[in-house]
Formats: structure tokens, C-alpha cells, sequence
């Protein structure tokens, strides 16, 4: 269901994490959120940095704001990210967490040091909601809409992601993780069922696995479940835009794929999975893959959202520098089922907050050009304007 970009022409808007205020150094590690706001050096820290995450959003002149990921610890390569559910559902012995990846990279990539610093809890039993520890996801969001009237974006990993780097010790689960992916989906079915009923209207579920298991050649069945769980999580949310956001990893701001493509997943994408809004990584592959939009132009099934600034260049996109990229975009995608966004989120210690913020007041700006080109009103970007 369209909520924040009906009848808007070329939303702006980032993924969602974004670079945290220095002063911001209290974390929740393993805390519910609602026992954190009892701490008041916690409670002031993530408020204050909320109010100026928010601030910084709307003054870039973005018409969907997102709440930063602040709710995650500021923890290795971006580790709370994936590990907030984990943390806090049933089913997981976390008494050690003393499980290291095996990684594919010899000492030396920065891959590799990630990989061997993440540490992950072992699957004990049936996974499930804790009461006594809650994802407190409608506290969070409320947190951040009660900031601002433009509507704010709320971001979770995909239970499919999560299972990759998870080692079960239960006969709860086969090794092919397909019934743990169901059981962590319909949990956080009703986790985002509670954040649509708290009022949240843009939901976004990152990182499906499907682009990456299509790339590897999967062909045992695993692509099909993995688009039949991702449809029944979405049972109930009929009254949020839901968000599919894809891209290529970013640890540390690091590609986790090397030769990525959308070319084998893109009619899974737009034709299979349930969904409003499909967003892709395309500035850093420097748009090389719109071409594989032409045969659904005028006819999309969902909305796109591409990215138009880079979260791995330090270096600033210029307004006329985005309006290129949105020309280039609008050859295989409509205007009115474009939206502008970065390749992925800012906030995995990679720039900091004010090279996020111009990032994101280049994409505004650069989507005033193009709605002035189409005749179109522009939409106020505060930073711009002469004081």
C-alpha cells in the first residue's frame, strides 16, 4: 500500500543508518529499549541525537526520513545491524557467544578482520518472541515520528539474511536452516505487525538473500521458499509501503560480492516478491545494470528506488552530478515509479555527518532540477538556501 510516495513525484530519501554524533556513546548491548530509557544518560543521548538526526534530514531537504539506525550499538562493522533480533529472541544460547565465522579470507582484507571479530549465539531451541525482552520496535519508531510530520522510514534486517551466520544446535532445525528462516520470519512478522499498528507507514525489510543465492546458481528449491517466506511475512501489513531493500553488502562500508549482478534475480524482484518499493545498489556499479529495467518501462509492478550517491566514497556528489544520474534513470524507469536514494546506508563507520548530510541534500537537490525540467514544483532544500 502506497503511503509516503503516492502521488510524489521522485522521492527523496537515504536507506536508513546514518552517521551517529560523537557525543552519542551509550549503547543498549543486549538492553531492552524500554529499560534503556530508564538510564537517563542513555535516554538523553538517543533522544538528542534523534532530534539532530532529524533536523540534519529535513534541512538536506529528503521527503522520507529514516531514524538512523540509532537504535543499534556502535559496534564492529556495523554488527548490531543483523545481531538486534538475535539478541533479544528465544532460542539462541548466548551465554557465551563465543562462535566465530569461518571466513573465506586469509589475515590481511578488512573482510577478514570483521569476519573473525563478529561473535554469534548458537540456535538452541524453537525460535520466538521474548516478553521479558522485546524488540520494542513501536517505542523506537514512535521516538522518531513524534520528531517530525514527514514520514519516517523504519528499517530491519531480513530474517534471511540473519540465518546465514547462524550454527544450529538443535534437532528444533534441519541444517538447511529453511524452518528456522520460517519460525524468525513469522516472529518478526508480528514484531512489524505491532510497528504498523504504532503507526509506522514505511517498513523497509533489508537484505533478502535472494539476488545473492540466484547469483551463486542455487537451484535446489532454496530461491522458491525463500520468495514463498518472504510473501507470508508480509501477511498483515496491508496498510505500510513495504521497502525491499537489496544491495551488495556493507561491513565497514565493504562490498561482501565482487561481481554483483540484478540481471538473474530482477523478475523475482519486481514479478514474485510482495512489496512497494525494490531498492538497488547502482552508483558505485555506475548504473551499468539500468538497462535491465527497458522491457517493464510503463509497466512496473512496484516502484524503484536506485541509488543515486555513492556510502562508499567519501567524495560528495554534486547536484548536477545526481540530475545525470536521474536522466540516465529515467530511461528505463518512469518518473512517477522512481525514487531517489544512496546505495545503502551512511551509518556502518564509514563518512561522517556532514558528508552524509550534503550526500543527501545532493539528492534533493538534483531531484529540484529534474522536477524543474519537467515543469514540476521543486520542494524546499534548507541547507541551500542563501543565509
Amino acid at each position: 500500500m502506497l503511503t509516503a510516495t503516492k502521488d510524489l513525484m521522485l522521492p527523496a530519501t537515504v536507506t536508513g543508518s546514518w552517521p551517529r554524533p560523537r557525543w552519542f556513546t551509550e549503547g543498549l548491548w543486549g538492553r531492552p529499549m524500554h529499560r534503556a530509557m530508564l538510564d537517563l544518560t542513555y535516554r538523553e543521548q538517543f533522544s538528542d541525537a534523534l532530534a539532530a538526526l532529524l533536523v540534519d534530514q529535513e534541512r538536506a531537504g529528503l521527503d522520507i526520513l529514516t531514524n538512523g539506525d540509532y537504535f543499534h550499538d556502535q559496534d564492529l562493522g556495523g554488527f548490531a545491524w543483523m545481531h538486534y533480533a538475535v539478541e533479544r529472541w528465544s532460542g539462541f544460547d548466548r551465554s557465551g557467544e563465543s562462535r566465530r565465522l569461518e571466513s573465506p579470507y586469509s589475515p590481511g582484507p578488512l573482510l577478514n578482520e570483521i569476519g573473525n571479530g563478529w561473535r554469534w549465539p548458537y540456535v538452541v531451541g524453537k525460535v520466538d518472541a521474548d516478553p521479558m525482552s522485546p524488540l520494542d520496535y513501536p517505542l523506537i519508531h514512535r521516538a522518531a515520528q513524534q520528531r517530525t510530520a514527514k514520514p519516517v522510514k523504519f528499517g530491519t534486517a531480513s530474517p534471511q539474511c540473519i540465518s546465514k551466520y547462524l550454527d544450529i544446535r538443535t534437532e528444533s532445525y534441519a541444517s538447511d536452516k529453511r524452518q528456522l528462516i520460517w519460525d524468525m520470519t513469522m516472529t518478526m512478522n508480528q514484531e512489524l505487525r505491532d510497528l504498523q499498528a504504532a503507526g509506522c507507514r514505511v517498513i523497509q525489510i533489508e537484505e533478502p538473500i535472494i539476488h545473492m543465492a540466484v547469483l551463486n546458481g542455487s537451484d535446489d528449491g532454496l530461491v522458491d521458499f525463500l520468495v514463498d517466506a518472504w510473501n507470508a511475512g508480509l501477511e498483515g501489513l496491508d496498510e505500510s509501503e513495504i521497502w525491499i531493500h537489496t544491495c551488495w553488502g556493507n561491513p565497514n562500508m565493504q562490498r561482501i560480492i565482487q561481481d554483483p549482478s540484478y540481471e538473474k534475480s530482477i523478475e523475482i524482484y519486481l514479478e514474485r516478491m510482495r512489496g512497494d518499493v525494490w531498492t538497488i545498489e547502482m552508483k558505485d556499479s555506475n548504473f551499468s545494470e539500468l538497462a535491465l529495467f527497458a522491457p517493464w518501462k510503463g509497466r512496473l509492478p512496484k516502484k524503484v528506488a536506485t541509488g543515486v550517491v555513492s556510502h562508499r566514497r567519501l567524495q560528495v556528489e554534486t547536484a548536477e552530478e545526481v540530475a545525470g544520474d536521474i536522466r540516465t534513470a529515467l530511461k528505463y524507469i518512469d518518473a512517477d515509479q522512481l525514487v531517489l536514494s544512496s546505495d545503502c546506508g551512511f551509518g556502518r563507520q564509514g563518512c561522517d555527518r556532514m558528508i552524509a548530510q550534503y550526500k543527501a541534500a545532493a539528492i534533493a537537490r538534483g531531484r529540484n532540477i529534474i522536477l524543474d525540467e519537467l515543469g514540476l514544483d521543486e520542494r524546499p532544500v534548507r541547507i541551500a538556501v542563501q543565509s
